[in-house]
């Protein structure tokens, strides 16, 4: 009879190196999607998208069917070829983010603005959507 030793965090240790490797391939093997924050206020929805070193003329916003989506590219220039990186661990390239967007928003009058690397796209609500206040009467 033989005895092996088990052990509980082998596959952990597994999970480990495929995340150690996975942040050190090749950027060009990692698709990018950029970090959008949405909120809602009492008058229109709000996305707020992470897009640093994009090109205005990259970003394409668009609206169908209650569907917001946001796609561009940020491209990889190397100024200086005489300059090797040691390390790139940036994302490069296409992306796309889409998401769907309640009826209670007028995708009719959306707006978009570029500051700072950052896109806010806003949807104002629709009239039947925004809070309203009754007032109650009183009968003597």
């Amino acid at each position: 009879m033989s005895l092996s030793h088990y052990d509980p965090l082998a596959n952990l240790r597994l999970f480990e190196d495929a995340f150690t490797r996975a942040l050190t391939e090749p950027q060009s093997n990692r698709p990018w999607s950029p970090s959008v924050d949405i909120y809602e206020t009492e008058n229109e929805l709000v996305f707020k998208a992470d897009l640093p070193e994009v090109d205005l003329k990259d970003i394409d916003v668009s609206m169908e069917n209650q569907t917001l989506t946001i796609a561009g590219e940020r491209k990889f220039e190397q100024k200086d070829s005489s300059k090797g990186f040691h390390r790139i661990e940036r994302s490069y390239g296409r992306f796309v983010r889409s998401f769907a967007v309640p009826n209670a928003f007028d995708t009719a009058k959306i707006d978009a603005d570029y500051k700072n690397g950052v896109l806010t796209v806003t949807l104002p609500k629709t009239e039947a959507a925004k809070p309203r206040q009754i007032k109650v009467a009183v009968k003597a």
